[in-house]
């Protein structure tokens, strides 16, 4: 069974485990699940399920739905993706745990016009810009980097210290290959390869981690964040 995570502020306020084929969200209680906040359509998404995926699908939602940090009409999901809607973030897992007058027409929803809205769509634009010019998934350099993108145009890229790899990062203590970032069933893997707690994403350590878009990849000291083509 799927299981949705809705948090709010990054606190989790509900956990909905469905075998339902498609479910409504919206900011209406005849919704399957229901986001009490204005900046919320009141049929704003709906996520269609098969046996073999999950779609997410925007009804011409006013703010839009974001997957990833990246506004989408229709997307396929992935474990641990990150629906945004609204100040809502919604957390999918393919199995759970437990096994004025324009307002009018706008059906009562408010335009949001927070910082975060606004970084988002920025981000958004911004991003799909890059992806088109390169033609594929980029890195872009964020902290002690020596490229500001860096285009995945093969199947293994290499990371570490050594002059032969694709990407030097800096930092004490980093082995010559110290990471790699690996094309696997059409989605990128990053993968520790050297010493332990070297290699990490968002801020956490990891040994084999499936990358999302928007994700910060740190080896070393060297930071960068992933921009993927979907």
């Amino acid at each position: 069974m799927a299981e949705i995570i809705v948090k709010f502020e990054d606190k989790v306020i509900e956990r909905i485990v469905t075998e339902k084929k498609r479910i409504s969200i919206g900011r209406t209680h005849d919704n399957d699940v229901v986001l009490e906040n204005r900046g919320v359509s009141r049929k704003h998404a709906m996520i269609e399920f098969n046996e073999n995926a999950a779609v997410v699908i925007d009804n011409e939602s006013l703010n839009g739905t974001f997957v990833n940090n990246r506004k989408v009409s229709e997307e396929v999901l992935r474990d641990e993706d990150t629906i945004t809607i609204g100040k809502y973030q919604l957390v999918y897992h393919s199995a759970s745990s437990d096994d004025q007058s324009e307002m009018a027409n706008m059906d009562g929803t408010m335009v949001l016009n927070t910082k975060k809205q606004k970084e988002m769509l920025e981000n958004d634009r911004v991003e799909r810009e890059i992806v088109e010019q390169y033609g594929g998934s980029v890195l872009t350099g964020e902290e002690n980097c020596n490229f500001a993108e860096f285009r995945i145009d093969r199947d293994v890229v290499t990371i570490g210290k050594a002059k032969f790899v694709h990407i030097k990062a800096k930092g004490f203590m980093l082995s010559g290959i110290q990471a790699k970032i690996v094309l696997e069933d059409n989605c990128y893997a990053l993968v520790n390869l050297g010493k332990k707690g070297k290699t990490k994403v968002n801020g956490e350590v990891v040994d084999r981690y499936l990358l999302k878009n928007g994700d910060l990849v740190t080896v070393g000291k060297t930071t960068f964040k992933f921009i993927e083509e979907r």
